[in-house]
């Protein structure tokens, strides 16, 4: 184990950080992408510093291969650019740089400092950039030259320890960034990491600043939960918190008002858990499908509606709209929803012949019916007797 040293005010060393070398962290070079390898030893060769950071470092130690390799240098966005060829700047703000390697994209950012808090843009060092990191998890920089970890705030042994501590003080961290407090219940139900009492009590009392949160940031937390495989035990936490409300409302409200529906939805999401983890390549919409069946079940009694001869586009425009509105603030692609709620409809005996005419149908409706997207959710009537199963293409 080595030592990183600074100094202090008075110009005497004091101790930054822990450097673990590849026999103490036992990382293994083949679960590294090459890709963010040969990023990396582009920016050395240019003379700038870079590492791997954040969740793919924990990801490594705890011995799982990153879906995503993040990286962070100091070098600015228009030396990375220009460095890559296949590279495009973005955001206006916070600008950092996304290098392409066909379907694969690494967002390369540039060391921030920590003079306006942890959500500020000014660049800076290494040693402000890690005091605005969410967690000691996912505080962690690793130089996959070098083979080593550099460690500031004790992130590895609170790996091996199985603890969530935030890096941030408490009283900042989830006012500069509420969507923090999503993560911490991901990472605390993905890690395996116990969260303090400390930390639950603030959760719950800051979930409200989830309200500020745009539609587009929560989508994607939302998205990320459901396609990494613990949806059932990261919305069960997140309900104890009073932090899913803001995530899916809708789903909230007949949750917290209807036993039997919250335990319904949550064997659904739980067969979702079992369908990421079994098919990798699944369709959007097919996970789509385990968040709006129990309450497509309950929108109407499908076996009168078939009895009666209801028209199986107009089932299908209502239900559209209806699953539609049940899923905001997630705003998932139009082709996603319309296959999930088909397949909904087919298991519950209604088969959709032309999509694309219904969708028009209910798209005319959502014109007509003034202030649909207002509406509260309704509560589930009858009950098909089907339970659900993975759809079929």
């Amino acid at each position: 184990m080595l030592i990183r040293y600074g100094t202090n005010k008075n110009g005497k060393p004091v101790k930054k950080a822990v450097i673990y070398t590849k026999d103490e962290h036992n990382i293994p070079h083949e679960k590294i992408d090459r890709n963010a390898v040969f990023i990396i030893n582009r920016l050395h060769d240019a003379g700038f510093s870079a590492y791997i950071v954040g969740g793919a470092v924990r990801d490594l130690i705890v011995g799982n291969t990153p879906k995503d390799f993040d990286i962070v240098t100091d070098a600015t966005p228009g030396k990375i650019k220009r460095l890559f060829r296949n590279s495009r700047i973005i955001g206006r703000r916070f600008r950092l740089v996304h290098v392409v390697f066909g379907q694969k994209i690494f967002e390369v950012s540039t060391f921030r400092s920590n003079e306006e808090g942890s959500v500020g843009n000014e660049f800076g060092s290494m040693d402000e950039d890690v005091l605005r990191r969410d967690f000691t998890i996912n505080a962690l920089y690793y130089d996959p030259v070098q083979e080593q970890v550099i460690d500031y705030v004790n992130g590895v042994k609170d790996i091996k320890k199985h603890v969530l501590k935030p890096v941030i003080p408490l009283d900042r961290i989830f006012v500069e960034d509420p969507v923090r407090m999503i993560r911490a219940i991901k990472y605390s139900v993905t890690t395996e990491a116990k969260m303090s009492r400390t930390l639950r009590h603030k959760i719950r009392q800051s979930s409200d600043l989830l309200s500020t949160i745009s539609p587009s940031r929560l989508t994607e937390e939302l998205l990320k939960i459901i396609n990494g495989g613990h949806s059932a035990e990261i919305v069960h936490e997140a309900l104890e918190a009073e932090v899913f409300m803001y995530l899916q409302p809708a789903a909230s409200h007949i949750i917290y008002t209807n036993k039997k529906f919250e335990a319904d939805y949550m064997k659904s999401l739980s067969a979702l858990d079992e369908l990421v983890k079994t098919d990798k390549d699944a369709r959007q919409g097919k996970k789509l499908y385990y968040l709006i069946y129990d309450f497509t079940k309950g929108l109407t009694d499908w076996e009168s509606e078939i009895k009666n001869k209801t028209s199986s586009s107009e089932l299908y425009a209502k239900t559209w709209r209806e699953c539609r509105n049940f899923v905001l603030p997630m705003n998932p692609q139009r082709k996603e929803l319309e296959f999930a709620v088909r397949m909904v409809l087919k298991d519950l005996g209604v088969n959709v012949s032309s999509p694309k005419k219904a969708r028009k149908k209910a798209e005319g409706g959502e014109k007509t019916e003034k202030g649909d997207n207002d509406k509260k959710s309704p509560k589930p009537g009858s009950k098909a007797k089907k339970k659900p199963q993975e759809p079929q293409a």
